[in-house]
């Protein structure tokens, strides 16, 4: 039985993180899992079904949930973002996804070769014992610009300083919960994206990795 490798990350809203986890899912052959779209799964759940929306709900679809489910680009959007923050603070709601998270992070399908999984609490939580774990951040400006520039893609009316104001909201939301708040681990390495390319940051992050790894 191979070893398995396992990347556990952890930033800010929009710090660059679920893009490095891409490249380096695809780069040693990972399985990758954005434990964030989990969140915003539940709080698109919520809006949708707010007298009927339940713990029981939750379960069934969670027990249920595809990968590709979490592809919705409706996921992306700013009401949805504030009302998974909120979501996330529940306990019950938590120990629902963690489980998922735990199965896809130590029991990705044979054709991997281990799992990337980035969220708010993958190097503290759900990943304890990773092979790698990072956490990624940059300016609380810089990653209001990124979102500002993702979201526009999308052709949504949507102004600059209403993205400013969401990422704070979401960052007071994910630092300050009481339970499984967003935090760097002593053993994490960080990564600020603040000045730093795609491709010069996973560079970085392939170099740390390659000297522990062999494929």
């Amino acid at each position: 039985m191979k070893n398995l490798i396992q990347v556990a990350i952890d930033s800010p809203a929009a710090a660059g993180a679920g893009t490095q986890a891409k490249l380096i899912s695809k780069h040693y052959k990972l399985f990758y899992l954005d434990t964030g779209k989990i969140y915003r799964f539940i709080a698109k759940l919520k809006i949708k079904n707010k007298k009927k929306f339940n713990y029981l709900l939750v379960k069934k679809e969670i027990k249920k949930l595809k990968i590709s489910n979490l592809n919705d680009k409706s996921l992306i959007s700013n009401k949805i973002a504030i009302e998974a923050s909120i979501v996330a603070k529940d306990p019950k709601i938590r120990k629902i996804v963690n489980n998922f998270q735990i199965k896809c992070a130590y029991h990705p399908p044979k054709k991997f070769n281990g799992s990337v999984l980035d969220g708010r609490d993958i190097t503290s939580v759900i990943m304890k014992d990773a092979m790698f774990k990072f956490f990624i951040t940059a300016t609380v400006k810089t990653r209001a610009l990124r979102r500002f520039k993702e979201l526009r893609s999308y052709n949504r009316k949507i102004s600059y300083n209403d993205v400013l104001k969401s990422i704070k909201k979401r960052d007071k939301n994910d630092y300050n919960r009481k339970y499984s708040p967003l935090k760097k681990t002593r053993d994490s390495i960080l990564i600020n994206t603040t000045n730093l390319t795609k491709r010069s940051c996973f560079l970085k992050i392939k170099n740390i990795m390659d000297k522990k790894i062999k494929i």
